[in-house]
């Protein structure tokens, strides 16, 4: 008897299978009685009838409990009244395991309770489906790049040096010198962009950020590419042409999962090029005109990026930062020093900000010194440097965040249900 797939039930119509899974719930009614099974890639309803009460099925049914595991075996059935439109006719159960006291039931837990059980809370239908959109999102971005002809380029997680700024880092020993955890891969992507022309990496990146928002986690995945020869548009208009293509393949692709989370999809299904485009300093006064107390030269905080968001319905791309508030690698303004060509792009329903990035210094002598302004120690970029030593290009990349942008798309009010294991402030169990 052929092993299938829940999620390719269709194609079985009117044949003997078997599945493979958990039991998820079951009830009874009279002479039947329903099973309702997960195996990872939906949920089927299997049912046993019998006009006598010591049917051995029914005993076998007796003794399952909640995520028991089983194989089942049956005929496939097309009705509409069943979950996915298909049921089985169960004719023989193999119970693999009894599953005793499973710890998330029914009723309602507080937050604390499901974080200690995260490893099971993942088998709940709202988390499964937040997960399957963001295996969709990650693949949707993989087929965004590669089918624009960018080289993927593994970055490494331990670098001799600091990316984003030096207080944000995890410091390891590596054999007798110090090393750091990955803030990102965007060093590593420029010197891949002067081989390849165009690039990206994807992975894991590592922030040690005192932050317990609702925003923040400690580790996070992010694509980045990275383009010679580009300019700062030309970078807002690829970040706008990604965030459209990762929106439309999961409307198109994940519509059962954003209704398991009741995602109202038109906010998404009006998104449309071109995102507003204002200046830090446009920014500044807007929201100084809602109330706000920031003052040019602040950073934007939470607040700061939910009243920008509120200023349209697509996404906001905000340009032209202060310098003193962004990287030393940032290609200053041509008509204003003090001012970088970097941009955020702020996501809609109050996200906040998704993605950043910019055009890069290009000029050694200007690098160089960037590094000595910012108290860095050359001898770690020096290779770096070498980049704008043989063949120094103007270029420009950016990075998305996967579970920022998860999180808005499917309208989850915390990161932390966005990726498998968040690592939180003071949580790194399970």
């Amino acid at each position: 008897m052929k092993w299938v797939y829940i999620e390719d039930i269709a194609n079985y119509k009117d044949q003997q299978i078997e599945i493979r899974g958990w039991l998820y719930n079951k009830r009874s009614s009279g002479k039947v009685r329903f099973l309702l099974i997960r195996d990872g890639t939906g949920i089927l309803q299997a049912t046993i009838f019998s006009p006598t009460k010591d049917h051995p099925l029914f005993e076998k049914f007796d003794k399952l409990t909640q995520e028991s595991s089983l194989i089942v075996r049956g005929l496939v059935r097309q009705d509409k009244r069943a979950p996915g439109g298909y049921e089985l006719n169960i004719e023989d159960i193999k119970i693999l395991q009894i599953s005793e006291d499973y710890p998330i039931t029914p009723k309602a837990h507080g937050v604390p309770f499901l974080m200690e059980h995260r490893h099971l809370w993942l088998r709940s239908q709202k988390q499964h489906a937040i997960l399957q959109i963001r295996a969709e999102l990650i693949k949707a971005i993989r087929d965004f790049f590669d089918g624009r002809g960018f080289r993927l380029m593994d970055t490494p997680i331990l670098t001799p040096s600091a990316c984003e700024g030096t207080t944000t880092l995890f410091e390891t020993e590596y054999f007798e010198q110090k090393a750091y955890l990955s803030q990102s891969g965007q060093l590593y992507n420029e010197a891949t962009a002067m081989a390849f022309g165009k690039v990206y990496c994807f992975g894991p990146t590592f922030r040690a950020e005192k932050s317990k928002t609702r925003r923040h986690l400690i580790e996070f995945w992010m694509v980045e590419p990275e383009i010679a020869f580009a300019t700062l548009d030309d970078v807002i208009e690829l970040s706008q042409d990604l965030i459209l293509f990762i929106i439309q393949r999961i409307l198109t692709k994940r519509k059962k999962e954003l209704n398991i989370l009741e995602r109202n999809t038109k906010p998404l299904e009006k998104i449309k090029k071109p995102f507003p485009r204002i200046t830090y300093e446009e920014a500044i006064k807007k929201l100084q005109e809602k109330g706000s107390s920031i003052k040019w030269g602040d950073d934007f905080g939470a607040p700061e990026e939910t009243l920008i968001s509120e200023l349209s319905d697509n996404p906001v791309c905000i340009t032209h930062f202060p310098a003193q508030i962004k990287a030393f690698y940032m290609q200053p303004a041509p008509e204003r020093a003090d001012l970088v060509l970097g941009v955020d792009v702020l996501a809609p329903e109050g996200y906040g900000e998704i993605i950043g990035g910019g055009q890069r210094i290009h000029d050694l002598n200007l690098i160089e010194q960037r590094i000595k302004e910012y108290k860095l120690p050359r001898k770690d970029y020096q290779w770096y440097l070498d980049l704008r030593k043989y063949g120094s290009v103007p270029h420009a990349g950016f990075g998305l965040g996967v579970e920022r942008t998860l999180a808005w798309v499917c309208k989850i009010r915390h990161i932390r249900e966005t990726i498998p294991f968040p690592r939180l402030l003071y949580r790194i169990y399970p």
